[in-house]
């Protein structure tokens, strides 16, 4: 099922509006910090997909019955641009197990581009509630390939992925791929060029996060 903040007006918007701004990207720990506010609203609504049970805590005053969810959560995030929207997941999700993948594409000369994994640090995912952070998703195909490794270490009862900037093209590609994923998106853009890369986008993320300059 496809969530996408921007069609309805929030407070998201604006955060998600600034990402893609020239100007204000300039500012590295505004960009990381927006993100980091789009992986709270991500978190708040994701919560209400949980599942919750009924538990009574002593007030000063009284007896209140309050409603925890019971789920266990296992928040995986594609390194290095994925982290500013890991932390706001954790923000809320305090109590998470983690988990990090390092995934990267391997460009060839006719264009073409291969998907590489090299570093895997995972939990048990067995029967949890597995969320899945980049910060853009273009092909989908990172996305696709990180839960297939991911799954060498347990299948997890229910996959939420995240994503501040997505194409349609990604989106389809997941949703042909992995039917039964929950796919929340900032903004979905309907452009890919032959490149991959998405417009109008907002640029690399995991530059504009940490300040590293292409080289031109």
């Amino acid at each position: 099922m496809l969530h996408v903040l921007s069609e309805t007006n929030s407070i998201a918007s604006v955060f998600i509006s600034e990402l893609r701004d020239i100007n204000i990207q300039k500012d590295s720990l505004r960009f990381r910090k927006n993100l980091e506010r789009l992986g709270e609203i991500f978190a708040f609504e994701i919560s209400k997909k949980l599942n919750y049970s009924s538990h009574e805590v002593t007030t000063p005053l009284g007896i209140a019955t309050v409603f925890k969810h019971t789920d266990r959560m296992v928040l995986a995030t594609i390194l290095r641009a994925g982290l500013p929207l890991h932390q706001g997941l954790l923000n809320y999700f305090d109590n998470a197990d983690n988990a990090f993948i390092s995934s990267f594409r391997k460009h060839h000369k006719d264009g073409s581009f291969d998907i590489r994994l090299d570093y895997v640090t995972c939990p048990d995912l067995s029967d949890c509630v597995l969320i899945v952070a980049d910060s853009m998703l273009a092909t989908g195909r990172s996305i696709v390939s990180t839960l297939k490794e991911l799954t060498k270490y347990g299948v997890p009862k229910t996959v939420h992925i995240v994503t501040a900037i997505a194409a349609r093209e990604g989106i389809e590609h997941i949703e042909r791929m992995l039917p039964n994923a929950n796919i929340w998106v900032g903004a979905l853009d309907e452009e890919l060029t032959a490149k991959s890369y998405i417009v109008p986008g907002l640029g690399d993320a995991g530059d504009l996060s940490y300040g590293i300059k292409l080289q031109s």
